[in-house]
């Protein structure tokens, strides 16, 4: 059978840390080639030169630029939009970075025009391929733990918001755009159930204009609770998963899947527990069950072999894959952003079917 060899030849419009970070991400499919970059910034210019890509004198370049098939949008959030239009229209399939935009309204209006113009937009969604993020599916998916009814997710630093335009609200910056929809983005993956109810606080300790950190608490009509936390002015840091089962708990601690799994034995009958000395009183209740009545197992990567990002969309582009990032699931997500923003403003619950 005759091999496909075509080259996909992909401009990146931002080429600061993200845009620079996808060249490596692409390096390893040889179906794409970088062929160019543009940024306002000129010592970014100067670093596209220095790698060996050709440099745009301005956005109208890059898009009537024939050689160009692909363009990379890893621009500030608020003109993911205006450069997607435009880029669609001039005949290129495009991939933005996360978030795509700062309102659902204005990603449905990047849709529009893509299916329009016939043309494959995504977004990069990339911590879908975490390890820690898929070693969590798999205990879920898996049942390791019986039937999951509880889920917390988090990430924690103590190194405040960078400071650049991720501190400014009219440049779409703040934690829940920044890593709150990646964690969201994740949560949605593991259910297919909707979302029943949503509530939420916004922390604004470092006295910046958005938000350096959120937690909210998102409640599914199967019955699922999800406590999904950013922070930027954690010195301890809390586990970056929890999760609680029907017959056990698993705990991911940290990227490095530092973590166990504990169940119940199904082979030992229910062991009272012996009461313990809790402060100043005794209590069964919180008492650990004893080492015979439960099983202890390590946590295990699992053996997914899945196409990168990257090799997908060149699957998409070739008729022979499903795009991994749907669009649909994007507007959900930006739509419970939303939700989250909304709880977190009116100090209440949100009932909406998401």
């Amino acid at each position: 059978m005759k091999m496909n060899n075509r080259i996909y030849n992909i401009a990146i419009v931002g080429f600061g840390g993200m845009g620079s970070y996808h060249c490596q991400l692409i390096e390893p499919v040889s179906q794409i080639s970088v062929i160019g970059v543009y940024d306002t910034v000129e010592y970014r210019m100067e670093l596209g030169k220095e790698a060996g890509y050709k440099t745009y004198a301005n956005l109208d370049a890059v898009l009537t630029d024939d050689l160009v098939d692909i363009v990379l949008i890893a621009t500030p959030n608020d003109v993911h939009k205006e450069i997607a239009i435009q880029a669609l229209q001039a005949g290129k399939h495009v991939i933005c970075e996360k978030p795509v935009t700062i309102t659902s309204k204005d990603f449905n209006d990047i849709v529009k025009v893509a299916n329009e113009e016939k043309r494959v937009f995504t977004v990069h969604q990339n911590r879908r391929w975490d390890e820690d993020f898929r070693t969590a599916k798999d205990i879920i998916d898996k049942k390791k733990f019986g039937e999951l009814f509880h889920l917390e997710s988090r990430v924690q630093g103590a190194n405040g918001i960078p400071g650049d335009w991720r501190q400014l609200k009219d440049y779409g910056g703040g934690m829940l755009l920044d890593w709150g929809v990646h964690l969201l983005d994740q949560l949605l993956q593991i259910t297919d159930s909707q979302i029943e109810s949503v509530a939420a606080n916004l922390s604004y300790i470092l006295g910046t204009e958005v938000d350096d950190g959120f937690t909210s608490y998102i409640t599914f009509k199967d019955g699922l609770t999800a406590l999904i936390e950013v922070g930027t002015t954690n010195y301890v840091k809390l586990p970056r998963w929890y999760l609680k089962g029907t017959e056990g708990t698993a705990v991911i601690r940290d990227w490095d899947l530092s973590g166990e799994i504990i169940t119940r034995n199904p082979d030992v009958a229910h062991i009272e527990p012996k009461p313990i000395q809790a402060g100043q009183g005794l209590t069964k209740t919180m008492a650990p069950p004893s080492e015979q009545s439960t099983l202890k197992f390590a946590i295990e990567k699992p053996d997914l072999d899945e196409q990168s990002f990257y090799e997908n969309f060149v699957s998409v582009l070739e008729g022979k894959s499903e795009i991994a990032i749907k669009n649909d699931e994007v507007h959900r997500v930006l739509v419970l952003i939303e939700t989250i923003f909304e709880a977190a403003e009116t100090r209440s619950v949100i009932h909406r079917s998401i």
